[in-house]
């Protein structure tokens, strides 16, 4: 009789992995990236996890090879263990995207989870009190994937309704003008004492925040780097004052139209 060989089933993991220390991860990211048998991501995402990886054999990509990082675990999780980390959330800017993608396109049958993490939003955000308590949008001010044109009037869309705007991406070397671009579209709208937060590396060790309003972009424009994250007010948001010290931005939610505090 013919002998058969039992073929594993492998699996795939996406991890956000959110700002990168251990004690932001969830439970469930940190159980699958102890458990893969192969570990891939971006060499910036993985330094943080050094720990964590003992004994696994890491893969570790550049920036701008992610289509390759993708079909690498896909064709890995084909018979092993694999988990794909990504920062921030995986769906948000993440790595989910571009694997799915790959996925579909290949026609593979592979159990496939996608775990979150905390994204920069939300990082930046708890940094500056809660400038984000009700709706909000998140726009990428990176035009490398999306055409700067579709850029601005995503921009114009969202600030003229009123709510507060998480910018990513805000500034490069490639594209030094896209901070202060963003800032003249939401000048068409807001007030110049509309509240403004630069956080960079938020809740990292190395992490940074300014607070400021739309009026004073310009002084600040420096501090602005691919690794900030900008979070522009509402029109009902506010810096939060004790005294003379500022202490963060808050945007109502609503309750003071129905209760009294």
């Amino acid at each position: 009789m013919p002998s058969h060989t039992k073929i594993e089933r492998g699996s795939l993991a996406i991890v956000g992995i959110g700002p990168g220390r251990r004690e932001y991860m969830t439970p469930r990211a940190l159980k699958v990236i102890a458990v893969a048998d192969y570990v891939i991501g971006n060499a910036s995402y993985l330094d943080p996890l050094e720990p964590l990886l003992t004994g696994k054999t890491v893969i570790r990509s550049s920036m701008g090879k992610e289509v390759e990082r993708a079909q690498q675990a896909i064709d890995l999780a084909k018979s092993h263990a694999v988990a794909i980390v990504s920062g921030g959330d995986a769906g948000v800017y993440g790595m989910a995207g571009i694997v799915l993608e790959v996925l579909e396109h290949s026609g593979a049958d592979i159990d496939v989870e996608v775990i979150p993490g905390v994204t920069a939003a939300n990082a930046a955000a708890s940094r500056v009190g809660s400038p984000l308590s009700g709706d909000f949008a998140v726009i990428s001010l990176s035009d490398l994937l999306t055409p700067l044109e579709v850029i601005e009037k995503r921009l114009d869309a969202v600030f003229s309704v009123g709510i507060p705007v998480v910018l990513y991406n805000p500034k490069s070397q490639g594209r030094p003008h896209n901070f202060l671009l963003a800032i003249e579209h939401a000048r068409k709208y807001l007030g110049p004492e509309t509240p403004l937060a630069v956080v960079r590396n938020a809740l990292r060790d190395d992490e940074e925040v300014i607070i400021t309003t739309i009026a004073g972009a310009e002084k600040i424009q420096d501090t602005v780097d691919m690794h900030t994250t900008v979070i522009i007010g509402g029109k009902e948001s506010r810096i939060w004052r004790r005294g003379d010290d500022v202490k963060g931005i808050i945007t109502p939610r609503g309750y003071q139209h129905k209760y009294v505090y």
